[in-house]
């Protein structure tokens, strides 16, 4: 197992974080192109690896297990995969293991949506999402709450409210660029 000082800071995965919509499929999709990475979907992986939804693997094999995969899955890509831009669920970062497996090999990008903008994406949401099925708007707002709290440990905040996936994208890119040339002078 290697740890941050063997793994060169332009080598390393670069995670994205954050609440379930907040876009980090979208724009670390887009990173991936800029930096000439591969972009990895942690939630995608897990249902071609399982062949099911995560819907479907909640309502059959249970959260717990999902949970397990996720853990699985996540703690070996970060500590033997590099030059990848990743996107974690947004439950992820709960598990104190994947955590401290992203943070300890990987840079962590925590995409931050406000909770009034976040409520506008709700509709598209909430049939992919079984943690929000069956939820009243406090529940979400309090669910939304805690979650922020898990993702204050991070490497850098990316504030995306009222910025289109393009322009994240791009800010990640110059300033992960600019932090690789401060970096290694």
């Amino acid at each position: 197992m290697k740890n941050n000082r063997e793994i060169p800071v332009r080598q390393r995965n670069i995670v994205l974080i954050g609440f379930m919509g907040v876009g980090k499929t979208t724009i670390g999709q887009l990173v991936a192109k800029k930096l000439y990475r591969d972009f990895i979907d942690v939630d995608q992986e897990i249902e071609k690896k399982y062949n099911m939804t995560i819907p479907e693997m909640f309502q059959q094999k249970g959260e717990d297990f999902f949970r397990q995969a996720e853990k699985d899955y996540i703690v070996d890509l970060c500590e033997h995969t590099q030059l990848k831009i990743v996107s974690l669920g947004g439950g992820a970062f709960k598990q104190e293991e994947i955590k401290r497996s992203c943070l300890k090999h990987c840079t962590v990008l925590f995409l931050d949506l406000s909770w009034e903008n976040w409520k506008q994406r709700l509709d598209i949401l909430i049939e992919n999402r079984p943690v929000l099925h069956n939820r009243t708007l406090d529940e979400m707002k309090e669910l939304f709450e805690e979650r922020r709290e898990i993702y204050s440990l991070h490497n850098s905040r990316v504030e995306t409210d009222h910025l289109e996936a393009e322009e994240v994208a791009n800010y990640i890119v110059d300033t992960l660029k600019l932090g690789w040339d401060l970096y290694s002078k």
